[in-house]
């Protein structure tokens, strides 16, 4: 008997520990093809952390986990992209400094991930430089996945100002 993945947003450790899996992939292959640029909002523990990794899987080219779904025929498997993923949930953040630093984190995690150095010193021109020196050293299209986005600006929502100054270095990005 399979295990239920409670608490689990891994794909990979779904698909190779024996959990059960329910195969949304046909909602992924329509996301692809129809659009550009998502932005996904449902409720506290409705899936989404699962739905960014399955699509970091699929676009960095992970066939293997998706023997068996919809995705594995309807994907072209030939091509991989480089994929960016930021996420915001780990701790509590509160100041736009500590925002900063996390992000200027995650954004030399990613380069060294791909063996690049980052020269440029602002977040947006950091960001900037890493998703077009990707684009040119892979030839394909950056898949930028952002998962919770919006914890530092929830984390502060008792001070307003505080809430406000989130958003906007979230913006910055």
């Amino acid at each position: 008997m399979k295990k239920l993945p409670i608490g689990l947003q891994n794909l990979r450790e779904m698909r190779t520990q024996g959990y059960v899996y329910v195969d949304k992939t046909p909602h992924i292959a329509r996301l692809v093809e129809q659009g550009k640029y998502y932005f996904l909002a449902r409720p506290r523990r409705f899936g989404k952390s699962l739905l960014v990794d399955t699509l970091a899987e699929a676009f960095a080219g992970s066939r293997e986990l998706f023997e068996g779904l919809y995705l594995e025929q309807h994907w072209d498997w030939s091509r991989q992209y480089p994929v960016l993923r930021f996420d915001f949930s780990p701790g509590v953040l509160r100041s736009r400094m500590e925002l900063d630093q996390r992000t200027t984190a995650q954004l030399d995690e990613q380069a060294a991930r791909y063996g690049l150095a980052l020269h440029r010193t602002d977040i947006p021109s950091r960001f900037e430089e890493l998703a077009l020196r990707l684009n040119q050293a892979t030839g394909q299209p950056v898949a930028l996945l952002v998962d919770e986005y919006d914890k530092p600006i929830l984390d502060n929502l008792q001070t307003p100002e505080s809430a406000r100054v989130m958003r906007e270095g979230l913006r910055n990005l």
